[in-house]
């Protein structure tokens, strides 16, 4: 399993008045979509969602894991110990598991 890069996860009050701004300081398209009821926005590194009462697991995750490999990555997280909250499933994005670490730590792993 390798690392292939970390996507900030950070809410927002008003996407749409939150995306040009991360527009203009990444030089990235925003890429908006809907899922499990909340909107999102994918903003180079940054992933911006609006609060609402669908936005409660998405709230307490922290950031997204990229990786190369999902199924060894969630072997690895249960070796050492992470408890898999979320199993690997399809998202628009591709696949994704969400794992709290032992330290309490909740993150989203997103792969192949």
């Amino acid at each position: 399993m390798t690392i292939t890069g970390v996507i900030l996860r950070h809410r927002v009050d008003d996407l749409a008045e939150a995306v040009p701004f991360y527009r203009a300081l990444t030089g990235e398209p925003a890429h908006r979509f809907t899922f499990s009821g909340v909107e999102l926005a994918a903003v180079g590194p940054f992933l911006l969602f609006t609060p609402g009462a669908d936005a409660g697991r998405a709230a307490e995750v922290s950031a997204t894991v990229t990786v190369d490999d999902l199924p060894s990555t969630e072997r690895l997280l249960t070796s050492l110990g992470a408890q898999i909250i979320a199993p690997a499933a399809a998202t628009p994005n591709g696949h994704r598991l969400i794992a709290r670490h032992p330290d309490g730590a909740v993150f989203e792993y997103a792969g192949p």
